[in-house]
């Protein structure tokens, strides 16, 4: 009777361990929403809904943001998928998207064109997303965007990356970790 109490405690103290290392794995996890369905395909992003640039829910004040917002999103998904030819063309077009009082974005998505390596260009998507934040959120006239993060990117120091869903698809890691990361911020006009 002991022995069989004894393997008892056992198994549970066992499943109580397990459950704790699948809930530590599971924190890059992302929490399931209604979007899950939403995926955000290059053929979406490639296809605004309209002349302003609408990109999912969202609209911007001026047609230069809205473009720029278009091409981010196809660098971000071209970093998704690891392409790093993709992610050249798109920052190519979102180069030419600047003008001549943006030009500290616009030497930094030069940079991002010129790079052949994938982790230098995520490296500099995460600076260019810092750069280009604060004109998406004084911009934004309609609709949704979302700010994202990863804390795992650059050696745990993280990384932002601003999303036209809410679903996590991470740029930092494309399929070695595509699901890294959680909405840090929801930015809604």
């Amino acid at each position: 009777m002991k022995i069989s109490k004894i393997n008892t405690m056992n198994q549970n103290k066992m499943l109580v361990m397990t459950t704790a290392v699948v809930m530590t794995l599971a924190s890059c996890g992302e929490k399931k929403n209604k979007q899950d369905a939403e995926l955000s395909t290059q053929q979406e992003i490639e296809q605004p809904k309209n002349q302003t640039a609408d990109i999912a829910d969202a609209s911007f004040s001026d047609g230069m943001t809205g473009k720029v917002f278009h091409n981010y999103q196809q660098i971000r998904m071209a970093l998704v998928d690891s392409d790093a030819d993709g992610v050249q063309t798109a920052a190519g077009d979102l180069a030419e998207s600047f003008s001549e009082d943006r030009g500290d974005m616009k030497t930094i998505a030069m940079a991002i064109a010129e790079a052949t390596d994938i982790e230098k260009q995520r490296e500099l998507f995460s600076e260019f997303t810092e750069k280009v934040e604060p004109m998406l959120k004084e911009s934004i006239s309609e609709g949704s965007i979302y700010k994202q993060f990863c804390p795992m990117a650059f050696e745990g120091k993280g990384g932002y990356w601003i999303s036209n869903v809410d679903e996590i698809r991470n740029p930092y890691y494309g399929e070695k970790m595509l699901k890294c990361g959680k909405v840090a911020e929801t930015i809604t006009k």
